[in-house]
């Protein structure tokens, strides 16, 4: 075993395989969001770890997904047939899965990730990271959800779920559970840690409910 091969094993005890980033279609008014897309394309391939995205080829999911493919790595892409008419895909750099709706594509995205990863992004990146922390509270999964804070884009989010507990709506037998990074490089290693500290615990569940 290289000696690569040997930290990433140390490192990831715990079976993280593939990481769902859920990102703008757009690149957004600073390059440190696209910059940031593409350093952790490139993390995520360096673990060896697939990514799995939303399947378009512009914006952030596009830096995303080359630079996950061109370090290397695994990258498949999710995306719906009316989309995939409207903005294409990568699909000469990646496996491509067009599917007819998005509720089928919300759903293979669970299925074939491990943890989620919430980067820069418009309506649609927001309402893919509540869902999966909607999930994560109802305890129907424990994949790790982190919340990638570039440049400080998701605080208004971050300081209304502080609200939403200050108002006693989101209650601390129902807390919404969730990793903040300010910074790409610490998405994997928090990644690797709350499924490590899960599954000492005995507390891993990867099924959904079918019912959601």
């Amino acid at each position: 075993m290289s000696e690569a091969a040997k930290r990433r094993e140390d490192e990831n005890p715990s079976r993280i395989r593939s990481v769902c980033v859920y990102c703008g279609s757009a690149r957004g008014v600073e390059p440190d969001y696209e910059e940031a897309a593409a350093a952790l394309g490139r993390a995520i391939a360096a673990e060896g770890l697939e990514l799995v995205y939303g399947g378009g080829g512009l914006g952030l999911m596009g830096a995303l997904a080359r630079s996950a493919a061109a370090a290397g790595g695994a990258v498949t892409g999710i995306i719906p047939e009316f989309l995939h008419r409207k903005e294409g895909s990568l699909a000469d750099v990646v496996e491509t899965v067009v599917v007819p709706d998005m509720h089928t594509r919300k759903r293979l995205m669970f299925e074939r990730a491990d943890a989620f990863v919430a980067l820069p992004g418009g309506v649609g990146t927001l309402e893919e990271l509540v869902e999966q922390l909607t999930w994560v509270q109802l305890e129907r999964h424990t994949k790790p959800v982190v919340i990638a804070d570039v440049g400080g884009f998701w605080r208004p989010l971050i300081d209304l779920f502080a609200h939403m507990r200050e108002r006693r709506f989101i209650q601390p037998s129902f807390e919404v559970r969730y990793l903040v990074a300010e910074r790409v490089e610490d998405v994997l290693p928090m990644i690797f840690g709350a499924a490590a500290r899960l599954d000492r615990l005995g507390l891993r569940r990867e099924s959904v409910d079918p019912r959601l």
